[in-house]
């Protein structure tokens, strides 16, 4: 069988993040210099000159990835200074928390996992740009074809007595639902105060913001990366219940707004709609 190439899209998202730090005003709803720096000199000269990035499809995806980091990583600072000290990021494509660390983090284990191909051509990356790994990081290769998470992870040394925070950030939608499904049961049978940060596409065709959605799925779906899963709060909410987790909750748009959307000088659309949560064992 032939592997597997890098995922495209998630260069797409390293693209939009080294654009917020690049064509953005201020604040910054995400501090992140390092994602340009894992951009080739050929793309990164064509962020500025790229129209398309002032598109209002485009700012309201880059909203989304940054907001969907931001709230992430607000929820995992609050974890680690209630004493979580393992943090795993799933599909973690680009993501550059690892490697912008702030002193509350220096404590945790970090550990990225992604497909073996996306994640040697991320590694490729920092080397090629001088970015040193910290020795609190370390990387699990896993194609979930043939590996389940749990596999994954006890290889690795993962320690299921602790509790730990889980970061699923832009990968849902990839996914069908037995995959999803595994990957909650696994995080809701770790210790209760455990938690998972996700994100999710909308199923609605009439809610806010849809539109802008359903272009961005065609978009990726041209790139061979297609949408297989679309979700609701609702029913979200009642599945990972179910699954076993004791807390659940979403980022309200207006919460959001208020939160990351407020006092800018450059116009970024607000949030419509709602597509990251979390939820605690």
């Amino acid at each position: 069988m032939m592997e597997r190439e890098a995922s495209r899209t998630a260069m797409r998202v390293a693209v939009l993040r080294a654009a917020h730090q690049l064509i953005d005003g201020e604040p910054k709803i995400l501090d992140d210099r390092v994602s340009a720096h894992l951009l080739d000199a050929q793309t990164f000269a064509g962020i500025g000159a790229n129209p398309d990035l002032r598109s209002s499809r485009l700012e309201s995806l880059r909203v989304h990835v940054l907001l969907r980091s931001r709230y992430s990583e607000e929820r995992l600072e609050a974890a680690a200074r209630d004493g979580v000290r393992q943090c795993v990021i799933l599909g973690a494509g680009f993501d550059t928390f690892a490697y912008r660390q702030p002193a509350w983090s220096r404590a945790l284990r970090i550990i990225e996992v992604d497909h073996p191909s996306s994640q040697r051509a991320k590694r490729d990356r920092l080397r090629a740009a001088a970015i040193a790994v910290p020795d609190n990081v370390s990387f699990i290769p896993i194609d979930f074809e043939t590996t389940s998470l749990a596999a994954g992870l006890a290889a690795a040394g993962f320690d299921r007595a602790q509790r730990s925070f889980f970061s699923w950030l832009g990968v849902m939608v990839y996914l069908k639902e037995p995959a999803i499904d595994a990957v909650l049961s696994y995080v809701a049978s770790l210790p209760a105060g455990s938690q998972i940060v996700f994100s999710f596409g909308s199923s609605d065709p009439t809610a806010a913001g849809e539109e802008d959605a359903r272009l961005t799925a065609e978009a990726v779906a041209a790139l061979g990366e297609p949408w297989l899963t679309r979700s609701e709060p609702g029913p979200l909410g009642a599945k990972l219940r179910e699954a076993g987790f004791s807390e659940v909750s979403f980022l309200t748009p207006p919460e959001a707004n208020a939160r990351y959307l407020t006092g800018r000088s450059d116009g970024l659309p607000l949030v419509r709609r709602i597509s990251v949560g979390s939820a605690t064992v």
